[in-house]
């Protein structure tokens, strides 16, 4: 296999467009939200497993098309109302940053729990979306909100979910943004400037569909809200993200 085909079958796995959108097809047609979760958390780790076997150097221009891939898909983020797209959109964003540590030569492993990182808040956001589907027979900002008022405790860890996503400080995800960042600007400060611009941009996504689905005046209806056990489950699973982020801090690097 040529160096070119062997880097179009890993894009499709770790996000380079226009082969990239692939996994987005094939999510969008996935119903069942057991199956989207094994594609949200498993997608990104063959990647890494071809990339195991790697005979040659990342070549520099995969480092551009990755970047330009996870802004375009964090620009068109935006404009996403249905969440399960707002979703894959988010993971082939993430998963396209992927390329800048693996060009560094970090360790396969540490890559790896950098994949995992970008993808448990997003499985977790995957059930919850299934979770407003179940509620209201869809999961799309702009068709209710007010859900801060009708459904707390389901908004309250929406909201922690969409700041793990978003990578914001004590979650994994920011802890691998930094490093990433930090990297490239003593070795290519303009790529260091890409990863600020995509980051931004994730942040200002979820405002925008915390915005569409938190703040509002509630409907007539009033949905069940989260019981006490899927709660507490969702609590113990950000926890665990929180520890993991501060602890492998010092390990990521």
């Amino acid at each position: 296999m040529t160096e070119a085909a062997f880097l179009l079958l890993t894009g499709l796995f770790l996000p380079l467009f226009p082969v990239s959108m692939l996994f987005n097809w094939l999510l969008g047609r996935t119903g069942n939200h057991l199956l989207r979760a094994l594609l949200l958390l498993l997608w990104p780790q063959a990647g890494l497993l071809l990339l195991q076997n790697l005979a040659f150097q990342v070549p520099e221009w995969s480092l551009t098309l990755a970047l330009a891939t996870s802004a375009l898909y964090a620009f068109r983020v935006l404009a996403i109302r249905d969440i399960g797209q707002w979703c894959g959109f988010l993971a082939t964003s993430s998963w396209a940053m992927l390329w800048i540590p693996v060009h560094a030569d970090i360790p396969m492993f540490h890559v790896q729990l950098y994949a995992l990182g970008f993808s448990v808040p997003l499985v977790l956001l995957a059930f919850l979306g299934s979770g407003l589907e179940q509620r209201f027979g869809a999961a799309c900002t702009g068709l209710y909100g007010g859900l801060a008022e009708s459904i707390p405790r389901f908004s309250t860890i929406l909201v922690l979910v969409v700041l793990a996503i978003i990578a914001t400080p004590l979650f994994p995800s920011f802890f691998i943004m930094t490093a990433m960042l930090l990297q490239a600007m003593s070795a290519m400060p303009a790529l260091a400037v890409g990863i600020a611009g995509v980051w931004l941009l994730w942040s200002w996504a979820g405002a925008w569909l915390l915005q569409g689905l938190i703040i509002g005046i509630p409907g007539e209806e009033r949905p069940a809200d989260l019981h006490a056990g899927a709660t507490w489950g969702y609590v113990s699973i950000l926890g665990l993200l929180i520890m993991a982020g501060i602890v492998g801090t010092g390990l990521l690097s």
